[in-house]
């Protein structure tokens, strides 16, 4: 059995932007484009009486900002899930983009193919970034990584192995660099992480450092 389409909600301040979003996404055999909304204040009520599974979300928006528009999303209906796509990368933009509950991020330079894997990964319950997102969280997550302790209680789902190995990660360490850490061999630091990937519903490391830094 073919399964139901993803129900995309287009939300961005630009009708040429919506329009052509529209127009990608309207080719695609497995998404139905279920809405559009030119500000913040519109997409949570179309979110709200369509229930899609993804809404593509702009940050800068009149009346209600995508950021807001998120945190009330994510509050009032956490099944929904919010991808951000926006002209802005800085740090302040994507921070309150996670805080608000965004599960992915990329920015409007992103091309189509990106965009739709983006949008089928984030159905999927994934976490999806643009590596230059990526990039700017291995930074901040190694200016200011939680200890170890702090994500055992945020994630009790993993072990005390797993957490510190998500520890070091989100300081940027590559495997070698845990390996030798840790004291285990680099394929077991492999294995720490794919379980800790799964257990996390996230699908890279920009991802697992995203959730740590989030609070989520």
């Amino acid at each position: 059995m073919t399964p139901p389409p993803i129900r995309v909600l287009v939300a961005d301040d630009q009708a040429i932007v919506r329009d052509g979003l529209v127009t990608i996404l309207g080719l695609l055999d497995d998404v139905s484009v279920v809405g559009e909304a030119s500000d913040g204040v519109e997409a949570i009520a179309l979110a709200l009486s369509e229930r899609p599974d993804v809404v593509l979300m702009d940050l800068r928006m009149p009346g209600l900002s995508g950021v807001d528009a998120t945190a009330r999303l994510t509050r009032d209906d956490p099944q929904i899930a919010v991808l951000v796509l926006t002209t802005y990368a800085d740090d302040d933009s994507i921070a309150d983009a996670l805080r608000a509950g965004a599960r992915g991020y990329l920015t409007k330079d992103a091309g189509r193919a990106e965009l739709e894997a983006a949008i089928r990964s984030i159905a999927r319950g994934q976490s999806v970034f643009a590596s230059e997102v990526g990039a700017r969280l291995v930074r901040a997550a190694t200016a200011a990584a939680p200890p170890t302790a702090r994500l055992s209680d945020r994630f009790p789902a993993l072990t005390a192995r797993e957490s510190d190995v998500l520890a070091l990660i989100a300081r940027g360490r590559n495997n070698r660099e845990i390996a030798a850490e840790l004291f285990v061999s680099v394929a077991t630091v492999k294995s720490h992480i794919n379980t800790i990937f799964a257990k996390l519903g996230v699908r890279d490391r920009a991802a697992a450092i995203a959730l740590v830094l989030s609070g989520g």
